[in-house]
């Protein structure tokens, strides 16, 4: 029993180390981080491999998503609507991006302040191109297609509380 005792205390020492390194892939990047879909036809599946079932597709390319866990190849990631579930790394970018999630319209003014001029609106669930978010500002410049202006960062997903993107 003492033998079996000390042979699962070194199994528990050379595992937990292992779960530690989750916090950093491969690349040195940390996690959790936001990253978008390559394509517009990703599977998602239930576990990390090609033998695990498909549980949907995302149809959505560019649409931000949150890498939470890694594992060798694929990526556990968590959706606009909290969904997690696992995708090939080869079907993400770096490339940041925003999706609407305040129901209905948004207001894309001309600065970032509420005051400003509105130059545009914006609906719920379009994917726009992140320029930058300055620190200190409840604002970010985005790109929708030929229409570039500040959002409410209360408006989007994609980009994390406080966040500096230049």
């Amino acid at each position: 029993m003492k033998r079996f005792c000390l042979i699962l205390s070194a199994v528990l020492a050379f595992t937990f180390p292992a779960q530690a390194q989750e916090q950093e892939d491969d690349n040195g990047l940390a996690l959790p981080r936001m990253v978008s879909f390559r394509s517009n036809h990703v599977n998602a599946r239930s576990g990390p491999g090609s033998r695990y079932p498909i549980e949907w597709v995302y149809k959505q390319k560019n649409a931000p998503v949150e890498i939470v866990a890694e594992f060798e190849l694929w990526r556990k990631i968590k959706d606009w609507e909290g969904s997690e579930t696992w995708v090939h790394k080869a079907m993400l970018t770096n490339k940041r991006w925003v999706k609407m999630s305040k129901a209905g319209v948004s207001n894309i003014y001309a600065k970032p302040q509420y005051d400003s001029k509105v130059i545009a609106k914006v609906e719920d669930q379009v994917i726009g191109e992140i320029e930058k978010c300055p620190e200190q500002k409840d604002f970010c410049l985005i790109k929708f297609s030929t229409i570039e202006g500040w959002v409410s960062r209360n408006d989007f997903y994609g980009v994390y509380p406080g966040e500096i993107i230049n």
